[in-house]
């Protein structure tokens, strides 16, 4: 209705204007001038009233989106100042729409995830609670010290699940930043089977290093060592005693790539596809992370793609499963 009275207004404004030059005109040109401001008003009122419909159907469809919640075509204007602003309200639209859906999204894997978690964590704490009544009725000092010692790795296990679903939510927060340096492979090998040798020795199972003396890349030290022993655990988990894990490094001039692979029975191909995927476990458990929770590769991958590397698994052609770490080299 505003609209409708402001043309009003404008039209009668004019009529006035064109009244007032009419008058003034001579006596042989005023009904040329009545005729030519008659014809100007007609048409300032027919171009009023068409540009005024085309708002209102801009109008009532941003009326439906904001209501209904879904994207709707806004009408369609052919050219003039009209089109223009109808063009950057279906940019604007299109825009919103796709931030609404990524963040339905981003939601529905929240939710999802802490369901997953909430699974996770209760498993193990449920199982402690059913150990503390045994250890309570154990007389005998040597089965009561090992019942203790089981109930204190669960309680290790907790604390490592935990630890590490924080540090996968603060890489997918992008709350950390990688401190990025030049890194030997050498060394990063070095600190990744440090806390593993141990277990390699006590599992019977050999670790083989073939690593170019020149291997180098850009990235973060800490980060890199924690994917790789991830990802040695799990090789280790699943070799039989007697086999053996090989860790390669080599370095050209597009990336320096670390290989890890071991002569287990190697990952299922119904699982390969699932493998980085958190808490996935395989029929065949031939993913399951070291500590039987499915996401010490998911975090292997989240520490390693934060520095822009890149992780992907397969099958070695001599059997086992094969992981294979890329860092790309920047070229300027």
């Amino acid at each position: 209705m505003g609209s409708y009275s402001t043309l009003l207004k404008q039209s009668i404004a004019l009529a006035i204007v064109i009244a007032l030059i009419t008058c003034l005109a001579p006596p042989n040109a005023m009904l040329w001038c009545a005729g030519v401001g008659i014809a100007a008003l007609a048409f300032f009122i027919a171009i009023s009233l068409w540009r005024h419909r085309q708002i209102m159907r801009l109008s009532t469809s941003i009326d439906e989106i904001l209501h209904s919640g879904h994207r709707v075509k806004l009408a369609e204007c052919r050219e003039g100042d009209v089109a223009i602003l109808s063009n950057e309200l279906e940019k604007m639209v299109a825009c919103l729409s796709r931030t609404t859906e990524q963040l339905q999204q981003e939601r529905n894997a929240l939710a999802n995830s802490l369901a997953d978690i909430s699974h996770q964590i209760r498993t193990p704490l449920t199982a402690v609670e059913l150990m503390l009544p045994d250890i309570e009725r154990i007389d005998n000092p040597e089965q009561r010290k090992r019942a203790v010692r089981n109930l204190e790795e669960m309680l290790e296990r907790i604390a490592w699940l935990v630890t590490t679903l924080l540090k996968i939510a603060k890489v997918d927060a992008g709350s950390v930043q990688a401190r990025t340096s030049h890194i030997k492979v050498a060394d990063i090998i070095k600190r990744a089977i440090a806390p593993l040798e141990i277990s390699f020795d006590i599992r019977d199972i050999t670790l083989k290093i073939d690593i170019e003396d020149n291997a180098a890349f850009t990235g973060d030290a800490l980060w890199t060592a924690e994917a790789i022993e991830n990802i040695l655990k799990n090789c280790m988990e699943h070799t039989p005693a007697g086999g053996e894990v090989r860790i390669q490094a080599s370095e050209n001039t597009l990336a320096t790539t670390i290989t890890i692979s071991d002569s287990g029975c190697g990952i299922a191909p119904e699982d390969l596809p699932h493998i980085f995927e958190r808490f996935y476990r395989g029929e065949s458990d031939s993913i399951s992370s070291s500590e039987g929770f499915g996401i010490g590769l998911a975090l292997a991958r989240a520490l390693i793609s934060v520095q822009g590397g890149m992780l992907r698994a397969d099958n070695s052609p001599e059997g086992g499963a094969r992981f294979q770490i890329a860092f790309p080299k920047l070229i300027v």
